[in-house]
């Protein structure tokens, strides 16, 4: 028997393993949350557990540090193991025998495409139906629990008592988004990998799961100052108690909450983009201020999705600080650049990718998303992005490149962050409908697809490109489909089509007949390829990295605990400082994830530096006919068959906007994929035609990232 399939039976028997086991920590965990309200868990349980777990290394906390963070903690190493070992099997050939079983296919359909929540699938709106469930059995349960105990002092008012038990109870409950909140925008997250989804199409998930909640503490904040001031005790909105819970951290993280909250409607969101993106970064201290207010003890049970969120961002400040090599860029008339970096061989991505890019010498602070149009495959020494002009930061990146007197240019990445498998090939006819820019994204699709098509022997979906622009001179963003090098392709293997729409333009323009023109840029020491944070195993060492910095955690919170609190408090609660022991506590755990991060960064770097050389030293990059010109349009000779090839593939139509019903409902294949990506009104329509149930062939898929 052949070894290879030997290791793959091996592989998927330990992949079933580690899925069965995460299901049944997931179901516990949930089940948990579920209880956490009732009789039986506050007052059975709880005290059961807390005789069992209480110790003079964790203290109190021992019970929630069991039950509600080292559950997420394990399934998210688990998860890196699983998609590890995932990896050795996820090509093409196998992708698409694995999406032969379609079997969700009719609840990944829209169900709703118009509305506050944009697009939402019928698996998306069963699992907001269930979490708002969650929400009316917490709320409803804490209320009838909190109302059958309630305790009346002399001379105090039910009705008073009911209030402070009801807003009380309402703070319970929005704990339970603050536990989700940032498992969405966790970009390198294992447990959205395993999921299916990526951090840029889970963010509406953050925007849902960021307004119920700060409509939860907004009430419950608002509620014990009106409290207070009926009761005559306002006096209490300015206690810091040293025991237990504090007012004044309470009230501090609220406002920090509301000014975030003011800044995410989409209407200053979208005009005053800058402005929201800095007020962002209040979450620190919306964080920090809550978690004194609760105490680390209650922090507890929302700590993992803050805990994976802190690694991840430490891990992309840790990449950020490379300046990375720009290799050359292509300009065009329309006002868009490409910009070719070069990348580590052993880095691959999936098509429909990200990377975040950030130009220090326009702004320190600013990080722009772009879609990733090459392939990983296809271009193994090189990432291209495409940039639009949209805005003052693209303009001025446009300007910078496309200036004669530029030679070099300093620029940092985050990424790439992309989807965990590749499932175009499951398709027998792939429909790619963009607007404007929106195509960049369907580059990186044809160019891993015209790989596959030279080097699989399988059948190839049809390519369907219905693209829509506003001039014709923005046809010419059709000469960046193909890639800059010389890497031997046969176009004509791939059965592609193009549809391109000008909308405002009735007659040709010869601008978009003029080739890009290629910008070459000096090489320097300093820059470095953009190569894998963690390596090619990546995800077992971020596996590691979570694994041995929540354990680090665990042993010196032991330790500080056992000689240092214990002796003071003796588990009572009621000497040591609370506010003390959090801010304790978060240093300790900051302190364990930035060593373990930079220990696993700084290891893999040095372990790619022979071949981080290579690339940087790699010669022929600047065209040797011309070694001291930073202009050069030779390279057109290596592609004019190809792009003849594509010419003839394009069909274009001036003054009229593409018949998308009738283009998709014309297509009779059995399983038609249609992804989307453009303006919301396009991507509302194509939603619309998809759900509409007319033609059951139609799997459709969106790719935003204006959220």
């Amino acid at each position: 028997m052949d070894a290879n399939v030997v290791g793959n039976g091996g592989g998927n028997g330990a992949k079933k393993m580690i899925m069965v086991t995460m299901i049944i920590l997931m179901l516990g965990y949930l089940m948990m949350w579920i209880i956490m309200p009732t009789n039986l868990y506050r007052y059975t349980w709880t005290p059961k557990l807390k005789a069992k777990m209480t110790s003079t290394y964790f203290g109190t906390q021992g019970q929630s540090i069991l039950i509600f963070t080292f559950p997420l903690i394990l399934i998210a190493v688990l998860a890196s193991v699983y998609l590890h070992l995932g990896k050795r099997s996820r090509d093409f050939g196998l992708i698409r025998k694995e999406n032969k079983k379609k079997r969700l296919t009719i609840w990944r359909r829209p169900v709703l495409v118009k509305g506050p929540l944009g697009i939402v699938s019928g698996i998306e709106v069963s699992f907001l139906m269930m979490f708002i469930a969650l929400l009316i059995w917490s709320l409803s349960t804490f209320l009838h629990v909190g109302y059958g105990r309630l305790t009346i002092t002399p001379g105090e008012k039910r009705w008073l008592a009911k209030w402070e038990t009801t807003v009380f109870r309402l703070g319970l409950t929005g704990n339970i988004c603050l536990a989700l909140i940032f498992y969405p925008v966790t970009r390198g997250s294992t447990i959205l990998a395993m999921l299916g989804l990526t951090s840029e199409a889970s963010i509406k998930y953050h925007i849902w799961l960021g307004h119920t909640a700060l409509a939860f503490f907004t009430t419950h904040g608002l509620g014990y100052l009106l409290f207070w001031a009926v009761s005559g005790q306002l006096s209490e909105a300015l206690k810091w108690s040293k025991i237990g819970i504090s007012n004044i951290a309470g009230e501090l993280a609220l406002l920090t909450g509301l000014i975030m909250w003011m800044t995410t409607f989409p209407k200053i969101r979208r005009k005053i983009f800058e402005l929201f993106f800095y007020i962002h970064y209040l979450y620190i201290v919306f964080i920090f201020f809550f978690f004194l207010h609760v105490g680390i003890s209650y922090a507890f049970y929302m700590l993992p999705g803050i805990y994976l969120f802190i690694i991840d961002r430490f891990l992309r400040f840790l990449q950020s600080r490379q300046r990375v090599r720009l290799l050359s860029a292509r300009t065009l008339s329309c006002d868009t650049i490409e910009l070719n970096f070069a990348k580590n061989p052993s880095l691959s991505y999936n098509p429909t990718s990200i990377i975040f890019i950030n130009v220090p010498s326009i702004s320190k602070l600013q990080w722009h998303p772009f879609s990733i149009t090459s392939s990983s495959k296809l271009e193994s020494d090189r990432l291209s992005v495409v940039i639009k002009v949209g805005g003052s930061w693209t303009r001025k990146v446009y300007d910078i490149v496309s200036s004669s007197s530029i030679d070099r240019l300093q620029v940092s990445v985050e990424g790439p962050y992309g989807p965990a498998s590749n499932r175009f090939l499951s398709y027998e006819t792939l429909v790619m409908v963009s607007g404007g820019s929106g195509i960049t994204p369907f580059f990186s699709i044809i160019r891993d697809l015209l790989y596959a098509s030279s080097t699989l022997n399988c059948k190839m979906p049809k390519i369907l490109l219905i693209s829509s622009f506003k001039t014709s001179s923005d046809l010419s963003i059709l000469n960046l489909l193909l890639p800059l090098s010389s890497t031997s392709f046969d176009i004509s293997k791939l059965d592609l089509q193009i549809k391109a729409y000008v909308t405002k333009d009735r007659h040709q323009s010869p601008d978009h007949l003029k080739q890009p023109r290629s910008i070459w840029f000096k090489p320097d020491v300093t820059d470095a390829p953009i190569s894998p944070t963690l390596g090619q195993n990546g995800h077992l060492w971020l596996g590691a990295i979570i694994s041995s910095s929540f354990i680090c955690f665990l042993i010196f919170i032991g330790i500080l605990t056992k000689y240092y609190i214990y002796p003071i408090d003796h588990n009572t609660n009621l000497v040591f400082s609370t506010g003390l022991r959090t801010i304790l506590y978060l240093l300790i755990l900051c302190i364990c994830i930035f060593v373990t991060s930079s220990f696993a960064v700084f290891w893999n770097k040095r372990r790619n530096v022979m071949e981080t050389k290579q690339i940087i030293n790699m010669e022929g990059v600047t065209p040797r006919a011309t070694p001291d010109s930073l202009y050069y349009n030779a390279d057109r000779e290596l592609e004019s068959l190809p792009h003849q090839s594509l010419f003839e593939s394009t069909e274009v139509y001036y003054g009229e906007r593409p018949d998308l019903k009738r283009l998709l409902f014309d297509l009779k294949q059995s399983s038609i994929g249609v992804l989307v990506c453009g303006p919301k009104g396009l991507r509302h329509e194509v939603a619309a035609i998809c759900a509409s149930g007319l033609a059951e062939n139609l799997h459709f898929e969106s790719i935003s990232f204006t959220w």
